[in-house]
């Protein structure tokens, strides 16, 4: 599994969100500014939380966007299940997947079950919060 820039920018947006919610609505500009991503990258990836309503977007003056909940609602694992479509580590463990005729007899499946299970549980287990108290991995679950 590879997380791609679209679900590692996101997850930044929500933390620069999170930090700055008491700034009301932010505007697009200045969150592209704060974390280095072109307004066009960030618009789509906006578009994308706004429409699974983890955030508001507001237009005009005074507009730009918010939270729809406070940060501790927000787990790493479903904002990226959003921006990544799946955090499966293998195709065939992918939701809508394609039955696979050799899964019956395949020696690896468990470990690729396995894999995706603690990738989910881990992920699902750590909230902007956490991640709004800095890159000490320390504290993280």
């Amino acid at each position: 599994m590879m997380i791609s820039t679209k679900g590692r920018y996101a997850l930044r947006v929500m933390v620069d969100l999170a930090e700055n919610q008491k700034d009301g609505y932010l505007p697009l500009k200045e969150i592209a500014e704060r974390q280095g991503i072109s307004e066009k990258y960030l618009e789509n990836i906006l578009k994308i939380l706004v429409q699974h309503k983890l955030l508001i977007g507001l237009r005009g003056k005074g507009g730009g966007y918010r939270l729809t909940r406070a940060p501790e609602k927000y787990t790493v694992g479903s904002i990226l299940r959003l921006t990544e479509g799946t955090l499966a580590p293998v195709a065939c463990l992918e939701e809508g997947a394609k039955e696979c005729p050799r899964r019956e007899n395949c020696r690896t499946v468990p470990i690729w079950e396995k894999l995706g299970f603690l990738i989910s549980s881990y992920l699902d287990g750590i909230t902007l919060v956490d991640l709004m108290a800095g890159p000490d991995l320390k504290q993280l679950p």
